[in-house]
């Protein structure tokens, strides 16, 4: 499980926890503030946060239900921002740190607490996430390796229209691959809105044949 999904997860189990139907921002921070802990300790830059004094049980494993949840149109923005950082950074998915940067513009939630209690602010935040990236990418040998197979993070799974600008074609006939099954798609739970894996977009590509005829032609050209 790669530190994304490891997020999201304890993100889904907050949640479930509190009896939701959906997955909010706080939930979401405390995935990740959980994901880059160490014995339920957060150093970033000059702050050292005690997760326990957040309400985040560092021993206690995701709460697992088949209660179903969506994610809130507030954590669906912050993921929307944080693939707008990772794009910027020239990174191909999401990684925790893209989401960390992204609650930086937060003045709301638990994030609007953390900044009012240790003075912090949206530069000081995104400084600290950046140095704490660096950080990570020393520990590890590489950004893509300290984070996993990224790709497998939620931002690889595109809006049908994120897909079809992706591929450039019409929205319309991105949702006909999906009925026909030339494009496999996955629903969001509880929801009617469906996503598509990015890796999976190659599925609907194939190599071009040249055809004898135009090689003919094309040969004749040359001849002339």
């Amino acid at each position: 499980m790669s530190d994304t999904e490891r997020a999201a997860s304890f993100a889904i189990g907050k949640a479930k926890e509190r009896g939701a139907k959906e997955v909010s921002p706080n939930d979401l921070l405390l995935g990740c503030l959980l994901t880059r802990s160490q014995f339920g300790v957060f150093e970033l830059g000059p702050w050292t946060l005690d997760l326990e004094t957040i309400g985040i049980d560092w021993l206690q494993h995701p709460v697992r239900s088949d209660a179903k949840v969506a994610y809130s149109e507030a954590a669906v923005e912050i993921f929307d921002r944080a693939a707008r950082i990772a794009k910027a950074e020239g990174a191909a998915m999401i990684g925790v740190d893209h989401l960390l940067a992204a609650f930086a513009a937060e003045s709301t939630g638990l994030m609007g607490e953390l900044k009012r209690n240790y003075g912090i602010t949206s530069t000081t935040w995104r400084a600290a996430v950046a140095r704490l990236s660096a950080g990570q990418s020393g520990k590890n040998g590489d950004a893509s390796a300290a984070s996993g197979p990224v790709g497998r993070g939620l931002r690889e799974y595109l809006t049908p229209e994120q897909a079809a600008e992706t591929l450039g074609v019409h929205v319309q006939t991105l949702r006909a691959y999906v009925r026909s099954g030339k494009l496999p798609a996955l629903r969001l739970a509880g929801e009617r809105a469906i996503r598509i894996r990015r890796s999976d977009l190659e599925q609907v590509l194939e190599p071009v044949q040249p055809e004898s005829d135009n090689l003919h032609r094309l040969s004749g050209k040359r001849g002339d």
